[in-house]
């Protein structure tokens, strides 16, 4: 089974930790996003992964190289993002009989993709709280009869989960009308593959599309609680882990540190001493937290710093952000009501009572530094000592 990964968007929702990240490239654990699916690919049985890829894509291609898990790679680039059935499209070339199609921002339960590989046509199903926002399946006699986008009154609460088999014919299948919102949609492939073959469901129990910050936050909830604790790191002194705890070769967490699982430390990162770190945590390489900060349920990409007497609670901070001293994160309204983020111009919940900031690359807060709930901080941002930040900057 050829499975095509699509990795190639800009990931716009996500900004701005995809400022110079592409989105599949964002860690969830210890490993990218599209690790995780290219993964569970390989674990399925797939004998060629082929990566569809645009934005930063070089990135891309040096995590994964010419192989990966033993299988060969192959790479197409789509240069203008015209939708998911033309990234498929894009890699025409390189298919030669039935393929799985996967997004490469996507996470799936244990065996999903192996029950996915096994038998052509399929597509995964998910059970939605609210089908609305989703593409609905019509099932009669256990097949797929029909897929629905978006409707106001869904005869079911069976969703699209946005992974397919396809038979090798539909190679040919790939060249869909442009859609209403101006792309190619792989939904409109697989409308013809219902006309022409009984499409089978595979039922997912778990399912996540990481598209926007507070997604990657759940996202590394998830797959750090997966984590098996060990220690390759340096522990010094009476530093103290409790719970599932990951200390890299090349970690070190200092005397008078606190770590409760599950958390990661990575290579070159520095914790303490005196820090607490709490929560589903990742910290990134070559990462520094200092004496009295204490870094809660966050996620610090790598060369981030948080070095002296500051809290961080349940944020993402991008590549290479320093907190000055005494930066204060808040990550709860007074009213106890959901968190807002502006996502391209609009706010949005994110559904979470606690939620804190987002700072892109290279963002800097001046020591004594307060950022309120939902906060986003540009790449490069600054702030100015003692500041109270209530607006995005």
């Amino acid at each position: 089974m050829q499975a095509v990964v699509l990795a190639g968007g800009e990931g716009t929702r996500m900004r701005p930790l995809t400022h110079s990240t592409p989105k599949p490239m964002l860690p969830v654990a210890d490993r990218p996003i599209v690790a995780h699916t290219a993964d569970a690919a390989v674990e399925a049985g797939a004998d060629e992964l082929v990566f569809v890829i645009g934005y930063e894509g070089e990135a891309i291609r040096e995590y994964f190289g010419d192989s990966y898990g033993g299988v060969p790679v192959n790479y197409a680039v789509q240069e203008e993002q015209l939708g998911t059935a033309h990234a498929v499209a894009c890699a025409r070339e390189h298919l030669d009989g039935p393929f799985a199609v996967l997004n490469g921002d996507d996470l799936y339960g244990e065996g999903t993709i192996e029950a996915l590989f096994a038998g052509d046509p399929a597509v995964a199903a998910y059970r939605a709280d609210d089908p609305t926002n989703y593409g609905v399946l019509a099932i009669e006699d256990g097949a797929v009869v029909d897929i629905v986008e978006k409707p106001d009154d869904p005869d079911s609460d069976l969703v699209n989960a946005g992974a397919y088999v396809f038979p090798a014919a539909a190679r040919d299948w790939l060249d869909v009308p442009m859609s209403e919102r101006g792309e190619h949609e792989i939904t409109d492939v697989l409308a013809r593959v219902i006309e022409e073959r009984e499409v089978r469901t595979v039922t997912v129990d778990r399912w996540l599309g990481v598209g926007r910050p507070w997604e990657l936050l759940e996202a590394n909830e998830w797959k750090l609680s997966n984590l098996e604790g060990r220690v390759d790191g340096e522990v010094r002194g009476d530093a103290e882990l409790r719970g599932t705890v990951v200390v890299e070769d090349g970690a070190t967490v200092g005397p008078g540190v606190v770590v409760e699982g599950p958390a990661l430390i990575r290579a070159g990162a520095e914790i303490g001493p005196n820090a607490y770190v709490r929560g589903a945590t990742l910290i990134g390489e070559d990462c520094h937290v200092g004496h009295g900060v204490e870094v809660k349920n966050s996620v610090l990409m790598d060369g981030a710093n948080a070095p002296h007497l500051s809290y961080v609670g349940d944020s993402l901070l991008g590549p290479g952000v320093n907190l000055g001293a005494g930066t204060q994160v808040a990550n709860l309204r007074h009213d106890d009501a959901a968190v807002k983020q502006t996502v391209k111009g609009d706010r949005v919940s994110t559904d979470r009572r606690k939620y804190g900031v987002v700072a892109g690359d290279g963002a800097k807060t001046g020591v004594n530094t307060s950022l309120t709930p939902g906060v986003v901080l540009s790449p490069g941002a600054t702030t100015d000592p003692g500041e109270s930040v209530t607006r995005d900057r």
